[in-house]
């Protein structure tokens, strides 16, 4: 299937200048959504029925957050509600809905170094995992995974970055990236649930710690305000906002699995 992802608004103008742009929306996403093949199983559904063409710029949210600030889309799908709604308040969206759902889990190798395997207490699995002095790969980018990251140290009274470079590893790299990174060293990643069942280089790692309700990962979709960016495309961009949190975009969330698991969970308001 055909992948549908732009790296900057330039190149679409050079697909198709402004004829394209009128029928076309740049969104700018988390990395997980992405990586999941979300976006490769809901945009054809979308587009076969608006006839809109959604293209993905696929980064960290901090700097999906800062695109959306320059201008550089359409709409905004990340997952880290604090700063969706400092971005909402400042008045660079036009307001914010809850879109779905999953978790993080930590994952780390069969040797299990900080003995965390089968834990649902994630601080008392960070606070292990730092005492232990075991090898930990974060994303280090100012993502929404990492940004949930930071806060669980936090939770746990530790600041890994005091180990920045000893024990604790900041790759900079998106999901995919650094726990192919992580794998590669032996140390404990936290992702995104999504991005796990669909990561295919998984060797003998598997998920060490999961179930805690402080890693609820929430994922919220805002459509950029054409008070702060005139540029926008504006009614489109509410088009696939509102299909999204739609009983038919719900509905097709909800179906998309990977190996038979479900990915997202649908949670928009009223449906």
């Amino acid at each position: 299937m055909l992948k549908r992802y732009l790296i900057t608004p330039a190149v679409l103008a050079l697909l198709g200048g402004a004829a394209m742009a009128q029928e076309s929306i740049i969104v700018q996403s988390t990395t997980s959504t992405a990586n999941s093949g979300l976006y490769d199983y809901l945009l054809p559904l979308f587009q076969d029925e608006t006839g809109i063409q959604v293209n993905v710029v696929a980064v960290g949210t901090g700097q999906a957050i800062k695109n959306a600030e320059n201008c550089d889309g359409d709409v905004l799908l990340v997952h880290a509600k604090a700063a969706e709604m400092k971005f909402v308040e400042a008045g660079f969206g036009t307001d914010r809905t809850d879109l779905m759902y999953n978790d993080f889990v930590i994952v780390g190798p069969e040797a299990d170094p900080a003995g965390v395997a089968g834990m649902s207490d994630v601080e008392g699995a960070l606070t292990q995992i730092a005492e232990a002095g075991a090898l930990f790969a974060s994303r280090g980018d100012d993502s929404g995974t990492h940004k949930k990251e930071m806060a669980l140290w936090s939770d746990a009274g530790v600041d890994p970055t005091a180990a920045s470079g000893d024990w604790y590893r900041e790759t900079g790299s998106g999901m995919g990236a650094t726990l192919n990174a992580g794998i590669g060293m032996g140390a404990y990643v936290m992702t995104d649930r999504a991005t796990w069942i669909s990561f295919e280089n998984k060797q003998d790692y598997a998920i060490a710690v999961e179930g805690d309700e402080d890693m609820f990962n929430q994922y919220g979709v805002i459509p950029v305000s054409p008070e702060k960016c005139p540029s926008v495309n504006a009614e489109a961009a509410r088009t696939f906002a509102d299909w999204l949190v739609s009983a038919e975009g719900q509905a097709a969330i909800a179906a998309y699995k990977v190996a038979d698991q479900q990915l997202f969970f649908p949670n928009a308001p009223g449906n």
